[in-house]
């Protein structure tokens, strides 16, 4: 006995879209500045990324006395870098983490990557070179904590939850996805960037 199947496949569930104007539109509806469920969701991913890595640079420059105490931030002499990069104990690059840390050379570039990829996300521009940047990092944070390891170097438990994925691959994807759905064109200032002549020309700057 032959079946036939519907030509009508239901499309899933969708959440509607909402206009500017305040409007509704239908699912499934491709209108021009509509403000959809999943841009909306984007867009404040990237926004909450973006204050991550700019209050990490906040509080290491001026010492808000969370992960940086009050007088141990970078405008009074400390070093951003030397904390984290002085206390690895554990990894294949221990070594020469311990080497550059509290090196000028590591605290400007730690400290210009916080506060580029911070920027660059809540204003919602760049956001390829952000994630390639953030991924960079969040690789070699990954490396210097080494979750794989069960023990540190001195034989004590690493504590270490997952051999494998921790939040700094949780951040890496997020930032590459946020590239590449374009998450600055909604809530930020995706459009005008890509507008201008430099971008046009160089895809790698959106």
């Amino acid at each position: 006995m032959a079946v036939h199947q519907s030509t009508h496949r239901s499309s899933g569930f969708r959440l509607p879209s909402f206009r500017r104007d305040g409007a509704v539109s239908a699912p499934g509806s491709v209108e021009a500045g509509a403000l959809t469920a999943r841009a909306c969701v984007f867009a404040s991913a990237r926004v909450l990324m973006g204050f991550v890595f700019l209050w990490a640079f906040l509080d290491k420059t001026f010492g808000f006395g969370y992960a940086t105490a009050s007088g141990k931030g970078w405008v009074d002499g400390g070093s951003p870098a030397e904390g984290f990069l002085g206390h690895v104990a554990v990894g294949p690059m221990e070594s020469t983490f311990h080497s550059w840390a509290g090196a000028v050379w590591a605290d400007w570039l730690f400290m210009l990557g916080l506060l580029g990829i911070g920027l660059a996300l809540t204003a919602g521009v760049a956001l390829r070179l952000a994630a390639f940047a953030g991924t960079v990092m969040m690789a070699l944070m990954w490396v210097a904590e080494w979750p794989p390891a069960k023990h540190l170097s001195d034989g004590s438990a690493s504590m270490s939850t997952n051999p494998f994925a921790d939040y700094h691959l949780v951040y890496a994807v997020v930032l590459i996805a946020l590239a590449a759905v374009s998450a600055g064109n909604v809530f930020g200032l995706g459009r005008l960037w890509a507008r201008l002549p430099i971008v046009r020309d160089h895809a790698w700057l959106r």
